[in-house]
C-alpha cells in the first residue's frame, strides 16, 4: 500500500505520522438528488442556523452554519470538524470545497475549505442567492467549476432553523459533474515522504502548489495545450513564477497568489478546450453530412446521366427503325410511280393538271422528338418552357441567398448538368434579370453563379454563354411586390441543332408540285 501526497503533507504539519488508507467508493449524486433539502432563508428574519452531517463517505464529518439574509446578498459563517484528509477518495483530491445548489441543481462554489491540524476548519462567505442548499464535496483543486460525486457533507435543516424547505431537484443540464482523468504519479507522492514540520502559512503555499500542478495535469489531460494553448500557458507561467518563489523563500502570501491564478487560469482552460473539442466535434459530424449528402447527389447524378445515355440510345435506335421503314416506304412509293408512269405513257392519256399540294415537312422530326423528351426530362428537375428561343429553364428569386444559389437549387443544377452533359451539341445561353436598373448588378452575378455551377457539375464551358439583360425583359408588371420576385429570375436558354430550332407547339410546311 502506497501513502498518498496529502498524507504526508498533512504529517508535515501536524507532527503526525502518514496513515495510509485505501480509498473510499465514490458516492454518487444520489445524495444530491433524494437528501439535500434548499431552504428559503427568509429577508428580515435575522440569523438563523443549518447543521452539516457527513455522508457514508465521511461519516465521523459534522459541522454547521449560520446564515444571515441581508439586503442584496446573503452571509454564511460555516464551521467544520472531522475533515480528514480528502486524498483518502485518491491521490488526486487535496480539496474540499462548499457549494450552495439551487433548487433547480444549479452549483456555486462558494470556497475553499482548508482543515488545520485538528480537522477543522472555517470558512466564511457571502453569496446573492437566497434560497439554496448547501453541500462540501472533495475536489482536486479549490477553482473547480462543477462538483465531483464525492460529496461529503450535507447541510440538515435543525428545528430552529428559520426558513421554507424545498426538495433539490437535479437538472443534469443545470448541475454537470466534475470528471477527472489525471492522476498524481506515485514518484511524485513520494518526494516529501522525509517532509518535516511547517508552519501553517508554509503548510498552506505548499498545499496550493499542489492544487495548482493538479489543476494543469487535469487540464492537459483535457487538451487544454491543444484547444486552449494560450491560456494554458498562462497557467504554467503562473505555476512556475510560484515554483520559483518557494524555492527561494519568498514570501509566502506571494506564493499562494501565483498557485491560485495558476489553478483559475488552469481551469479555465480545461473549461474552454472541452468547449472546443465539442464544436469541433459538431463541425466534424455537420463536415460528414455535408460530405455523404454531396456524394449521394454526385451518385444520383450520375445514375441519371447513365439512364439518359440509356435513353438516348433507345431513342436513337428507335429514330433508325423509323428511317428504315420510312426510305423502304419511300422505294417502294418511287417503283409504284415508274410503273404508273410507264403504263402512263403507253396509253398516252391526256396531262392532268397542276395540282399544288401542301405538305408537312417531316425532316425535323427526329428533333422534334429529341425536344419533347427533353423538354419533359428538364420539366422535372426546374419550371422549364419550351419558347421559339429554346428549352427556357428557370432558376427563380427564391433559389438564391443574394448572388449565391441556396443547397435546393445547387443540387438541382447539377441534375440538369447530367441531362445536359447526355445530350451533346447543345448550346446553353444563362441570362440574368432583374425588376429595376438598380438589381442589373445583382442579375448579372447571379447569371455567373449560375453558369459557374453548370461548368463545375461537367458541362463544358465552351457551350455556355451568360447575359445581364437588367429589367429590360420583364415577364409581369413590376407595381407589386410580388411581381418584382418573378421578374428576378435567371433563365438558362438552351438550344441546338439536336433539337431544332422550333418549339414542339409550331409546324413548318413545304410546298409541292404534283402533278394528277
Amino acid at each position: 500500500m502506497k501513502c498518498t501526497l496529502m498524507a504526508f503533507v498533512l504529517a508535515a504539519f501536524c507532527g503526525l505520522p502518514a496513515i495510509c488508507q485505501e480509498p473510499a467508493p465514490v458516492y454518487r449524486v444520489t445524495v444530491v438528488q433524494h437528501n439535500l433539502d434548499a431552504v428559503n432563508y427568509q429577508y428580515g428574519a435575522g440569523p438563523t442556523k443549518v447543521d452539516f452531517r457527513g455522508t457514508v463517505l465521511l461519516p465521523t464529518a459534522k459541522g454547521d452554519a449560520t446564515v444571515d439574509p441581508r439586503k442584496g446578498s446573503t452571509g454564511i459563517n460555516a464551521k467544520f470538524e472531522g475533515l480528514a484528509s480528502p486524498q483518502r477518495f485518491g491521490q488526486e483530491y487535496l480539496s474540499y470545497v462548499l457549494w450552495a445548489i439551487t433548487p433547480d441543481g444549479a452549483p456555486h462554489n462558494l470556497g475553499e475549505i482548508v482543515p488545520n491540524g485538528s480537522d477543522k476548519a472555517h470558512l466564511p462567505v457571502t453569496t446573492n442567492l437566497q434560497t439554496f442548499a448547501l453541500m462540501v464535496t472533495a475536489e482536486p483543486y479549490g477553482a473547480v467549476r462543477h462538483p465531483s460525486d464525492l460529496v461529503v457533507l450535507e447541510n440538515q435543516v435543525r428545528p430552529d432553523t428559520v426558513g421554507s424547505l424545498q426538495p433539490v431537484q437535479v437538472k443534469t443540464e443545470l448541475m454537470p459533474r466534475g470528471q477527472y482523468t489525471w492522476n498524481v504519479p506515485a514518484s511524485q507522492a513520494a518526494v516529501v515522504a522525509s517532509a518535516r514540520k511547517v508552519p501553517l502559512s508554509q503548510y498552506r503555499a505548499t498545499l496550493e502548489l499542489y492544487e495548482a500542478q493538479n489543476a494543469l495535469g487535469i487540464a492537459r489531460a483535457d487538451g487544454a495545450q491543444k484547444y486552449a494553448p494560450d491560456v494554458y500557458s498562462r497557467a504554467q507561467q503562473e505555476l512556475q513564477e510560484a515554483q520559483q518563489l518557494h524555492a527561494s523563500a519568498g514570501g509566502k502570501d506571494s506564493v499562494v497568489q501565483h498557485a491560485r491564478a495558476a489553478t483559475e487560469i488552469a481551469e479555465d482552460a480545461r473549461i474552454i478546450a472541452g468547449r472546443r473539442r465539442d464544436e469541433d466535434a459538431v463541425i466534424a459530424a455537420r463536415k460528414g453530412t455535408e460530405e455523404a449528402q454531396q456524394a449521394k447527389l454526385r451518385a444520383e447524378a450520375t445514375a441519371q446521366k447513365e439512364k439518359e445515355r440509356a435513353d438516348s440510345a433507345q431513342a436513337q435506335a428507335q429514330l433508325d427503325q423509323a428511317a428504315r421503314v420510312r426510305a423502304e416506304m419511300d422505294a417502294n412509293a418511287a417503283r409504284a410511280r415508274e410503273q404508273a408512269a410507264e403504263m402512263a405513257a403507253a396509253a398516252k392519256p391526256t396531262p392532268p393538271p397542276v395540282v399544288v399540294q401542301v405538305a408537312p415537312n417531316d425532316e425535323n422530326a427526329a428533333a422534334k422528338a429529341e425536344r419533347e423528351r427533353l423538354l419533359e426530362r428538364l420539366d422535372t428537375i426546374i419550371v422549364t418552357r419550351d419558347t421559339p428561343q429554346g428549352l427556357d429553364a428557370t432558376v427563380s428569386d427564391g433559389d438564391f441567398n443574394g448572388a449565391g444559389l441556396r443547397p435546393e437549387a445547387a443540387g438541382s443544377l447539377i441534375q440538369l448538368a447530367a441531362v445536359l452533359n447526355a445530350h451533346p451539341g447543345l448550346r446553353v445561353s444563362v441570362e440574368g434579370n432583374s425588376a429595376t436598373p438598380a438589381g442589373a448588378d445583382l442579375a448579372g452575378r447571379r447569371a455567373e453563379t449560375v453558369a459557374a455551377a453548370l461548368i463545375r457539375d461537367g458541362v463544358p464551358g465552351e457551350q455556355i454563354s451568360t447575359q445581364n439583360l437588367g429589367d429590360s425583359r420583364l415577364i409581369v408588371s413590376d407595381d407589386t411586390t410580388q411581381g418584382r420576385i418573378e421578374n428576378r429570375r435567371v433563365e438558362i436558354v438552351i438550344s441546338g441543332r439536336p433539337i431544332g430550332a422550333l418549339p414542339v407547339w409550331d409546324q413548318t410546311y413545304s410546298l409541292s408540285l404534283n402533278r394528277k
